[in-house]
């Protein structure tokens, strides 16, 4: 892979390159940024779980609000990458610097935004719960099942990943007559998958771009566009599996930064952990530090501050800053590994010895004390609940269609989401996995409520 042939502003379901004139206040790739932030699809992200259920009387975080905050951090990151590689490569044309030199911190910022636009409701949880179901099948259904959907088919949804859906979201049309989804630039799609393998080739843990999937059946054909236009190369003869764009790893390191601290600190505002147990993880990050970045200076200005929630607050912004240069340095250092495709670990795994330890602490605390919480454990629980109920009913209305029940069950299911006899029934499995997976928590949890009887929203009674 090229530097400079990793970017393009041509958008999916078009075969031009959009125009970046002076005509335009917005670039292509700020326009990216917009058309997500302005979304639907963005803004039902609020009310979707991050890790702790919403809503409650103590503000947590939510897909929405991790996403922005991701997003904040890849865009620092990438404006000291572009900055790096345009004056690296300073006998680069004018469109390569002004590609790194500007427009690359938008693209990243993008891609944060768009990387959780795919999760269903109730987090991780929702994941498992559709994979689970369809796994499950029984009787007559598993007969149709496995002997109408090719091999790929049913992984993409046995193996249902929230990765892949986000890619689907963002170019599928849904109905609509004009093509390609959000019309993103390939650049900005480039940047969220994170592993770039069908479904069939995918959740193969030992290579990274193996370890989960990137792209469903039906958008084979989008990112073969893609990877032919940004130069991404096959990783293995005969298959759908590719290098990682290096751009993905930026935007891997802004979550993998934010989502531990995060996690934190809604953890401390809901009395789950200490200000001690935060403060003795975070301020190990400065036992090496110098100066601004001192162990002792960083620990007298969080000692100053009076507030618990403003002390977190401090180290949360220290404890980034300081992230995000080491991995930068990383990125610049990786480079040859990253243009060839062989990059096999995230950066943060390629962080000093001393900080992965840290990070290492970090992730042990977290899966003890905050992802086996009770309330999230319960919040994991309902989700399986709900998405397992919803997913029988509606499955089971596209198997017996001319049944009463299965119209009534069909007629809930809005019309960009397409089922037909007419259809296949991957096409029609699809369909309902994708408005179950849009919906946010509040709204399964409705649906499932007046399905089921529990609570019924009748007007007038």
């Amino acid at each position: 892979m090229q530097w400079q042939h990793l970017y393009s502003s041509r958008r999916s379901g078009s075969s031009q390159k959009s125009s970046s004139g002076s005509q335009h206040i917005r670039t292509s790739f700020v326009r990216d940024y917009d058309r997500l932030i302005f979304s639907s699809a963005f803004r039902r992200l609020q009310n979707k779980t991050q890790v702790f259920p919403l809503p409650g009387a103590v503000f947590v975080h939510n897909r929405l609000t991790h996403s922005l905050e991701v997003s904040s951090v890849g865009r620092s990151l990438g404006k000291a990458i572009g900055d790096a590689l345009a004056d690296k490569y300073k006998d680069g044309d004018e469109n390569f610097r002004e590609f790194y030199k500007y427009e690359l911190p938008s693209v990243i910022a993008a891609g944060c935004l768009a990387h959780d636009i795919g999760n269903p409701p109730f987090g991780h949880s929702g994941e498992d719960a559709i994979r689970i179901f369809f796994r499950e099948l029984e009787g007559e259904a598993k007969k149709r099942f496995t002997g109408e959907l090719s091999n790929n088919e049913q992984r993409d949804l046995t193996h249902f990943e929230g990765n892949a859906n986000a890619f689907r979201t963002l170019t599928h049309s849904f109905g609509e007559e004009r093509p390609g989804g959000f019309q993103l630039t390939y650049a900005t799609l480039a940047s969220i998958i994170k592993y770039p393998s069908d479904s069939d080739s995918g959740f193969n843990k030992e290579k990274l771009v193996t370890k989960k999937s990137g792209f469903f059946s039906t958008e084979i054909n989008t990112y073969l566009q893609i990877a032919e236009e940004l130069g991404i190369p096959r990783r293995e003869p005969g298959k759908n599996v590719f290098a990682r764009h290096p751009f993905v790893f930026l935007v891997e390191a802004a979550d993998d930064i934010c989502y531990r601290i995060i996690d934190f600190e809604d953890a401390h505002r809901l009395g789950i952990i200490s200000i001690d147990n935060i403060a003795e993880l975070f301020l190990a990050f400065f036992n090496n530090g110098q100066d601004y970045d001192s162990r002792s200076n960083v620990e007298n200005t969080f000692k100053g501050i009076k507030d618990d929630n403003k002390k977190i607050q401090f180290l949360r912004a220290r404890v980034i800053n300081l992230l995000v240069h080491q991995l930068c340095g990383i990125f610049m250092k990786e480079e040859e590994t990253l243009l060839s495709g062989i990059l096999n670990e995230p950066l943060i795994d390629l962080l000093p010895t001393a900080m992965k330890q840290i990070i290492k602490a970090i992730d042990d605390y977290s899966y003890a004390h905050i992802y086996n919480h009770r309330s999230v454990v319960e919040i994991e629980l309902a989700g399986y609940t709900v998405i397992g109920y919803l997913l029988k009913e509606f499955v089971y209305a596209i198997l017996n269609p001319e049944s009463m029940k299965s119209k009534k069950l069909l007629q809930l299911i809005p019309a960009q989401f397409p089922v037909s006899n007419e259809n296949s029934l991957y096409s029609n499995l699809q369909s309902v996995t994708d408005y179950i997976a849009g919906m946010t928590d509040l709204y399964a949890v409705d649906l499932y409520h007046k399905m089921t009887g529990n609570r019924f929203s009748v007007s007038g009674l």
